[in-house]
């Protein structure tokens, strides 16, 4: 329908449930994080260019030491202790029941020790502990800040990847990238603040990247899911076959100049004020967005670095390379995510083997290229899951969730390289030293990127909500 069809008696709500524009905007109004200020809780937003007019709220409560993350998710919850929290004592029990008396009174869950047949040594000249089933990985030892005293909360996948991704379980909350997107809003004018590259379908599903009760426009943009192979996945809508984009363009300008009649009438109206922002970002993606997405602009090196082209590492290797690309453009937290391949509760070894052997090359590779491309220092990589597995045997050759006591590591942003901090049990049953909670690494991430966790807060049902709530402790001893 072309533009000049229109007349003057045609209403705002008809134009737009009879436009064949077919803009990508529909659905993805959850992308102006760029727009919000950070330091009003509830901003005034009464004007097409009220969001110009803040700009100066978006700075950062303290020094950044990230401008974006990386988070690589491994759906799941890997096995630490066969992984990066090197157990010897696994192998002496192996077989053996254990007591709550051999543990100051904390029962261990299952049943006897199982043991780990891979070997681990010591990388790097910082000498970290990383299994022979990551040996590309192990040449960036002296890059990783490894944390292997992380604990949080709920046995269950739902619950704990709840917690991972939005500090809570309790209640629908916004996740860490809404947050981040709130916070910082956007480098970019072409892109979203969050992007999440194959997220989970399951275990809390959209939750996990939502916005809950902050904007929608913080919302994470998704692309794929977790299931589809990257190479097949879209995003819904970045393409009209039927307009061109001067016609598009054309119907968005009468779409606009409506939206801002009313504003003018309304005076305070922010769903409209959003509205028109993100209708514009739409527009400007889908000339952004598919040349992102095609590595056809990749030299043939890059895409070997990262495993393309090559089994098991191709569609992990795509995704991490997306996910470089969109660092690259200024989206300030994207997220990569495996299929639900890590719950190994049988043939745990048979499943470790595999599934590293799919994200290993890929996620050096990453390494590397921020590295050379002068990323990596102002980009927190951050690798890990919902909890870690049990060091007893479940099912004679598996392991159940461990939310008591698992690992994650991070790279570039700051963080000390080469760091191994805090440590469990003997066993790997409970953290020993140095815990770090769930709530203190959202406290941590934020600050990384120059976010006071306390003060990052948005007034909602007659209280001040935060990611952490009213827990949570920065970790500063991981910054250099």
């Amino acid at each position: 329908m072309r533009c000049h069809q229109f007349t003057h008696s045609t209403s705002r709500r008809s134009l737009l449930q009879n436009s064949a524009c077919g803009f990508a905007g529909l659905s993805l109004a959850a992308m102006t994080g760029q727009q919000l200020m950070a330091g009003d809780a509830q901003p005034s937003v009464g004007t097409a260019n009220a969001a110009a007019e803040q700009m100066t709220a978006l700075l950062p409560h303290l020094t950044q030491r990230a401008k974006r993350i990386i988070f690589l998710f491994m759906w799941g919850g890997p096995s630490h202790v066969d992984l990066f929290d090197y157990k010897p004592r696994l192998n002496e029990f192996a077989g053996r029941p254990v007591t709550a008396d051999a543990f100051g009174g904390k029962q261990p869950p299952g049943g006897n020790i199982l043991g780990s047949p891979f070997q681990f040594k010591q990388h790097g000249d910082s000498g970290v502990w990383i299994s022979e089933l990551l040996p590309q990985l192990a040449k960036q030892a002296d890059r990783l800040c490894v944390i292997r005293s992380m604990h949080t909360e709920g046995s269950a996948h739902g619950e704990a990847l709840l917690r991972l991704h939005t500090g809570q379980a309790s209640l629908v909350r916004p996740s860490v990238g809404a947050w981040i997107s709130y916070g910082l809003g956007c480098e970019s004018q072409n892109l979203p603040a969050f992007i999440t590259i194959s997220p989970p379908r399951g275990h809390g599903g959209v939750q996990n990247y939502g916005s809950a009760f902050l904007p929608a426009m913080h919302q994470g943009t998704a692309i794929g899911s977790a299931e589809i192979p990257i190479a097949n996945a879209k995003m819904s809508n970045i393409v009209n076959p039927r307009l061109n984009r001067t016609t598009q363009r054309e119907q968005l300008d009468l779409i606009q100049a409506l939206n801002r009649r009313h504003l003018q009438q309304a005076e305070v109206d922010r769903g409209v004020d959003g509205l028109i922002s993100s209708y514009e970002l739409a527009f400007r993606m889908q000339s952004t967005i598919p040349q992102i997405m095609s590595i056809d602009d990749e030299t043939s090196e890059t895409q070997q670095l990262y495993g393309i082209g090559s089994e098991p590492t191709n569609n992990f290797g795509r995704q991490c390379l997306l996910a470089r690309k969109f660092a690259e453009q200024g989206v300030r937290y994207i997220q990569v995510s495996t299929d639900y391949t890590w719950d190994h509760h049988t043939k745990v070894n048979d499943g470790l083997v595999k599934e590293c052997a799919r994200v290993d090359q890929p996620i050096a590779g990453l390494l590397t290229d921020l590295d050379r491309r002068g990323l990596l220092e102002d980009t927190l990589v951050v690798w890990g899951s919902e909890f870690g597995r049990t060091p007893t045997v479940e099912n004679g050759d598996g392991r159940n969730h461990h939310p008591a006591a698992f690992t994650m590591w991070l790279a570039g942003g700051g963080v000390r390289g080469g760091l191994t901090y805090g440590s469990t049990d003997e066993f790997g049953f409970h953290p020993a030293e140095n815990p770090v909670h769930m709530h203190d690494l959202h406290a941590t991430l934020l600050y990384a990127l120059g976010l006071d966790h306390k003060r990052l807060t948005y007034r909602h049902a007659g209280r001040d909500f935060r990611l952490t709530d009213v827990h949570g402790n920065v970790v500063t001893e991981l910054f250099a």
